[in-house]
């Protein structure tokens, strides 16, 4: 019993770590603040949502769930991924929703009506040049706390600390 206790320890630990270096680490948002986040990113039905790093699919799920859309979920966690998979079996979902394991600097997003993202600074720096490069028009990145240096947010909840981003609108400057 023991060493199942230690290697599932170890395996947790491995996790948090490992997301750390690919973007950002776990940390959940509340299904309260995603809700305000699709809401201000106005997400409607059939809208195409993206999430970097989607963690325990709470984004991907409540942006089909509530609001009707066609979500999309990355995540480079083996067991987030494989938890996300299991959550969206049990909840009937897999018409609606779907997880890629990988690094989502690695997937294409031009499909995407709308990108959500709870990074780092320095990630989102990194990511801008990738959003600005394959978004299409009208595509809207809805981040929560960090922000994109050079592209002004076109909305934003500064109490909530959630900022839209209409990457057509402006160029990153570095």
């Amino acid at each position: 019993m023991e060493v199942v206790a230690l290697v599932a320890f170890i395996t947790i630990i491995v996790s948090i770590v490992w997301t750390h270096f690919w973007g950002a680490p776990w940390v959940p948002t509340s299904r309260a603040l995603v809700h305000n986040m699709l809401t201000i990113a106005e997400v409607e039905p059939g809208d195409v949502v993206y999430d970097l790093g989607c963690g325990d699919g709470r984004v991907i799920i409540t942006a089909a769930r509530r609001f009707g859309a066609q979500a999309v979920g990355i995540e480079i966690d083996p067991l987030r991924y494989v938890w996300c998979q299991l959550l969206i079996t049990l909840l009937r979902l897999r018409k609606r929703v779907k997880v890629v394991f990988g690094d989502f600097f690695s997937q294409d997003l031009s499909d995407a009506d709308v990108v959500t993202c709870y990074l780092l600074q320095d990630t989102n720096q990194k990511l801008a040049v990738k959003l600005l490069g394959e978004l299409r028009p009208g595509a809207r990145v809805v981040s929560n706390t960090f922000t994109f240096v050079g592209i002004q947010p076109v909305r934003e909840h500064g109490r909530a600390r959630v900022y839209v981003f209409r990457p057509e609108a402006e160029s990153p400057t570095a």
